[in-house]
C-alpha cells in the first residue's frame, strides 16, 4: 500500500515537472518575441528609473517634480522603440534640454519686452514652442519631449536654472541606463534568449543513404562553434548481414565506432574465435564512415565521431535514442518523401521529439554555401533558428538573404517590419526582401541565385491551416537549390 502511494507521489511529481519545464519553455519563446520583449522591458526599467529619478528629487532640489512628465514619456520612447528615429542618447538628453533652454529664453524674452500680464504668459507659451521648433529643427533634435519641458519652464516661478540642470541630469541618468541596456542585453539578446545561437553544436547525422554532401552541410553548421562536433550515424540490420555471408572478413574494428544495441558478434570454436557476418558488416561499415570522418575533420576543423549500431533498421526511434545517448541537440537527416509526397515517417518521427532537425536536400555534391536565402514567415523561432543556421554555413564576410512573400501591398511596411525585426538581433551583413508573390513563384525565380534555400517545416501551424496551405516545402520540389528543412524541437 505505501509503494502504490509513493509511486503515485513520484509520477505526480514528474507530471509536475515536465508542467513546470512546458510552462517555462513557452514564457521564454513568448519573450523570445521582439514585441514582447520590449513590453516587457518598458514595463521594468521604465517604472525603475522614474522611481531612481523621483528618490533623487526628494534627496535634492537640482530635480524638479515638472520634468518628470516629459522623461516619463521620453523614457517610454527609447525602451518601446530602441531602434527608432529618437532613440539615441543625443536626441534624448539634447531634445529635452533645449526645450527647457528655449522655455527659459522665452520667458526672459517676454519680461524685458514686459509682455507678461500675470498668470502664465501666452506670448511666452508662443515664443517657447517656436524657438524650439527652430532649434530643435536646425540641430536634428526633432524630440516630442523638448516641446513639453520648453512650457513646463513656464510654471516653475524662479526656478529656471534648476529646472534645466535637473533636466540634464536626470535625462542623462536615463540616457546612461539605456545605452547600457540597448548595447549589452537588447543588441545581444540572440545570444541570451534564442536557443539555437548557445545551442545545436553537436549535430547526429543519420548515413544510411550515404549522401556525404548532408554530412558536409552537417560539419559547416558544427564548426561554427567552438564546442561543436558531428557524429556520423549509421543502423546494421543484423538479419540481412547473416543473410549475406559473402561480406569480406575485417580484421580489425574502427577504434572510433561504437555498437549501440549490443548482438552476439563473434562465436569461440576450438579456441579460434569466428567473426561473425554482422560484425564483417559494422567493421566495413566503420571503415567507411572512419574515412568520411577524418575528410570532415581536415575539411572543417570540427571533431568526428562514428556510431554504428546493431538493430532491425534505421528508423526514428533509434536516430532519437543515439542523439540523446551521444549529447547531440540537432539532427541533420536527408530529405525523404512517402508514395504520397509527403514527409516519410522517418522524418515525421524525428520532427515529433524535443530534438531540433534539419531535413537536407541536396541538388548537388556542395562542399561550401557561399550564398543562403532564408525564406520566413515572420519573426518567431523557427524563423530566427533558420537565420541562425544559414549564418553559420555562410562564408564569413558574404551576405545573408532574408525573404519573405505578401499577398497584398497594404502589408509590405509590417512585413518590412518584421525583417528588420529579425535580423535586428544577429551580427553580420544582411539583405531583406520583400515580394508581392507567392511563395513558390517567387523562391522558383531567385533559387539559382543561392547555394541552399532555408524553409520552415510548419509544424507550429494547425491542422487546418496545413490542410487550406501545404507546407511550402511541398511546392518546392524543382528548385535549383539545396533545400533546409529547419524543425524546432518540441521541448517538454
Amino acid at each position: 500500500m505505501l509503494e502504490g502511494v509513493r509511486a503515485q507521489l513520484y509520477a505526480l511529481a514528474r507530471r509536475l515537472r515536465r508542467l513546470e519545464r512546458r510552462e517555462l519553455d513557452a514564457l521564454f519563446r513568448w519573450i523570445e518575441q521582439t514585441g514582447n520583449l520590449l513590453h516587457v522591458s518598458v514595463l521594468v526599467f521604465v517604472p525603475l528609473l522614474i522611481a531612481v529619478v523621483t528618490w533623487l528629487s526628494n534627496v535634492t532640489a537640482a530635480v524638479s517634480f515638472l520634468l518628470f512628465p516629459p522623461l516619463a514619456s521620453g523614457t517610454y520612447t527609447l525602451f518601446a522603440d530602441p531602434e527608432g528615429k529618437y532613440a539615441t542618447p543625443w536626441k534624448f538628453v539634447g531634445g529635452m534640454t533645449v526645450g527647457a533652454c528655449c522655455g527659459w529664453f522665452a520667458l526672459a524674452l517676454t519680461a524685458t519686452l514686459g509682455l507678461n500680464a500675470g498668470g502664465i504668459s501666452t506670448s511666452g507659451a508662443a515664443f517657447s514652442v517656436l524657438f524650439t521648433g527652430i532649434c530643435t529643427w536646425v540641430l536634428d533634435l526633432e524630440e516630442p519631449t523638448a516641446f513639453s519641458t520648453s512650457l513646463l519652464v513656464l510654471v516653475t516661478g524662479n526656478a529656471q536654472f534648476a529646472y534645466v540642470l535637473g533636466i540634464v541630469v536626470s535625462s542623462s541618468f536615463v540616457a546612461v541606463a539605456f545605452v547600457v541596456w540597448r548595447s549589452r542585453f537588447y543588441e545581444q539578446r540572440a545570444r541570451y534568449l534564442y536557443g539555437t545561437t548557445g545551442g545545436d553544436d553537436h549535430v547526429l547525422v543519420p548515413m544510411a543513404d550515404g549522401d556525404e554532401t548532408v554530412a558536409r552541410f552537417a560539419a559547416s553548421i558544427a564548426s561554427a562553434h567552438d564546442a561543436g562536433k558531428v557524429v556520423l550515424f549509421d543502423v546494421i540490420d543484423e538479419a540481412t548481414a547473416e543473410r549475406d555471408d559473402d561480406s569480406p572478413s575485417a580484421d580489425r574494428e574502427s577504434d572510433r565506432s561504437v555498437a549501440g544495441h549490443e548482438s552476439q558478434t563473434s562465436v569461440d570454436r576450438d579456441g579460434e574465435t569466428e567473426t561473425t557476418a554482422t560484425e564483417r558488416v559494422a567493421s566495413d561499415v566503420g571503415h567507411r564512415l572512419e574515412s568520411l570522418a577524418t575528410d570532415l575533420e581536415a575539411a572543417y576543423g570540427v571533431p568526428c565521431e562514428v556510431v554504428v549500431a546493431a538493430d532491425g533498421g534505421l528508423s526514428a526511434q533509434i536516430v532519437l535514442e543515439t542523439a540523446r545517448r551521444q549529447n547531440c541537440d540537432l539532427i541533420v537527416t536527408p530529405y525523404a518523401e512517402d508514395d504520397r509526397g509527403a514527409l516519410s515517417s522517418f522524418i515525421r518521427g524525428l520532427f515529433d521529439s524535443e530534438i531540433d532537425v534539419i531535413a537536407f536536400r541536396s541538388s548537388g555534391e556542395q562542399r561550401r554555401w557561399r550564398h543562403s536565402l532564408v525564406a520566413a514567415r515572420g519573426a518567431g523561432d523557427t524563423a530566427r533558428a533558420m537565420l541562425d543556421f544559414a549564418i553559420r554555413v555562410t562564408e564569413t564576410g558574404r551576405t545573408v538573404s532574408v525573404c519573405t512573400c505578401i499577398d497584398t501591398e497594404s502589408r509590405r511596411r509590417t512585413a518590412e517590419n518584421t525583417l528588420a525585426n529579425l535580423v535586428d538581433a544577429f551580427s553580420g551583413p544582411f539583405e531583406t526582401h520583400v515580394a508581392n508573390a507567392s511563395v513558390q513563384a517567387y523562391l522558383s525565380r531567385v533559387a539559382p541565385r543561392y547555394d541552399v534555400v532555408f524553409v520552415g517545416s510548419s509544424t507550429d501551424r494547425s491542422a487546418a491551416s496545413r490542410f487550406v496551405s501545404p507546407p511550402t516545402f511541398r511546392k518546392l520540389r524543382d528548385l535549383e537549390a539545396d533545400i533546409a528543412i529547419v524543425h524546432r524541437g518540441r521541448h517538454r
